[in-house]
């Protein structure tokens, strides 16, 4: 159902001065094509900044933050995470995928898929104490799901599973977020509420590359812009000065 990174606790001091990601000619296929998913790509985003990365269905945006994520292993090219290497600090790094990946018929409630966020934290064999359900259900409160704690996750609509998401994100207290398309289909106001909550973090010093078609609302929500083409980086720049 859920595709979970950290079976293992790996966990290093990040090193002083960093930026939050720095990749450098990263180059990435997939078996049976013959154009790279990814084309030699290189951008350093530093800490605590919020980036929109946009570009055209099939440009490289879902496949560079499961490179991030460790999830798909670079051809090519170097990238490190405040300067450690890919996989050295899991629990610095918490990846959002999209909505349509995760499987909602799954049987469990809003509290279970949230408190998965905390594993990285100890392990599977170690269960979640009272501290990591306190955290749950404060971020739960945070995105407006509080009265929906119990509820089965098939049962959310379109915009309470990505404020879901989102939650099992935050309660890892990640430095970087990785979030893969998390205002599509969502209304109004978890927009609005998932816009805040990119500010605060950005207040808390944290970075989040968010990959978004929504360029309505770029200047007001994100610091920086980051455009593929085709695999390619066509664009990285400010946005608000």
């Amino acid at each position: 159902m859920f595709r979970f990174l950290y079976s293992q606790r790996r966990h290093h001091a990040a090193l002083v001065g960093a930026p939050a990601l720095h990749i450098e000619d990263v180059t990435v296929s997939y078996p049976g094509t013959t154009q790279p998913a990814l084309d030699a790509v290189s951008l350093c985003i530093p800490a605590g900044v919020r980036v929109a990365l946009v570009g055209a269905n099939g440009s490289g945006k879902s496949t560079l933050l499961k490179a991030v994520a460790g999830l798909i292993q670079p051809k090519t090219g170097r990238m490190s995470i405040y300067g450690l290497p890919i996989g050295a600090c899991h629990h610095r790094v918490a990846y959002l995928p999209q909505r349509g990946e995760v499987d909602w018929r799954f049987p469990i409630t809003v509290e279970r898929l949230v408190l998965a966020g905390r594993y990285v934290h100890h392990g599977w064999l170690r269960r979640p104490g009272p501290s990591d359900r306190a955290l749950v259900i404060a971020v739960l409160d945070q995105l407006g799901l509080a009265d929906l704690v119990r509820r089965q996750i098939g049962a959310l609509s379109g915009g309470q599973q990505q404020r879901a998401l989102l939650a099992r994100a935050l309660v890892q207290e990640a430095d970087l977020l990785l979030l893969d398309e998390p205002l599509s289909a969502v209304d109004a106001a978890s927009r609005q509420i998932i816009a805040t909550t990119l500010d605060q973090l950005r207040r808390q010093g944290k970075t989040a590359l968010v990959a978004t078609h929504h360029l309505d609302r770029l200047a007001d929500e994100f610091d920086r812009v980051i455009e593929l083409h085709d695999g390619t980086l066509c664009y990285s720049g400010g946005q608000n000065r």
